[in-house]
């Protein structure tokens, strides 16, 4: 039985207003580097035998993979499933703005995620399809049974990843959370896949957000 451990980076600086990320390139925020610390002792403790390390392209992401593969003594690996969704013209644009521009596109996107199209960019399908993807060659590139991966990708990741190993439609998009720094742990075994936890963020606890 293979077991993924599927985590989100930490808190990015400029994160307020809300605003679509997406493919623009943040650094972690100071609080979201001490958060990348308390995962990595966690994860590598539990996990030091991990076979790899995995993560977005995207600095944030590799960011939060730093002090985890400096514990593991390995290189974190890009992969592109992993990837950011790409909100095309709204991507720097904040919510209060995309919701001037677009109002019905906006409407769309917080009621029924699953049937918009991002302008210039993706759809929960498209990042449906390139996660699933990311996945499969994950999983060709470990077929043991008892390898331990390791994955860090974004919040619409996640949520896509995890709706499809759940099996559950794009609409309940919005019922996951993914907080930063948190782990999703997941068993694979053959065609059987469980879900074993969602948003751990128990290493987290007592960590003062202005220190």
């Amino acid at each position: 039985m293979a077991t993924l451990i599927l985590m989100r980076h930490g808190h990015v600086a400029g994160i307020l207003p809300a605003r679509f990320r997406g493919r623009a390139e943040l650094d972690l925020s100071p609080l979201g580097r001490r958060q990348a610390e308390r995962l990595a002792s966690r994860v590598a403790k539990r996990f030091s035998c991990a076979a790899a390390l995995y993560t977005s392209p995207m600095g944030r992401c590799k960011q939060t993979a730093e002090p985890l593969a400096r514990l593991l003594n390995t290189e974190p690996q890009p992969l592109h499933g992993l990837q950011d969704l790409d909100y095309g013209l709204w991507q720097g644009l904040t919510h209060e703005e995309v919701k001037k521009r677009w109002p019905d596109l906006y409407a769309g996107w917080r009621g029924t995620p699953q049937l918009i199209r991002f302008p210039g960019g993706e759809s929960l399908q498209d990042l449906v399809a390139r996660t699933a993807d990311g996945l499969r060659e994950v999983l060709r590139r470990h077929p043991g049974n008892s390898e331990v991966v390791l994955l860090v990708g974004h919040d619409s990741v996640n949520r896509a990843l995890l709706l499809q190993l759940l099996d559950q439609p794009l609409s309940a998009y919005w019922l996951l959370a993914q907080s930063p720094c948190c782990i999703n742990y997941i068993e694979v075994q053959g065609r059987r896949v469980q879900v074993r936890g969602i948003n751990d963020t128990a290493h987290l606890e007592g960590l003062d957000p202005d220190a």
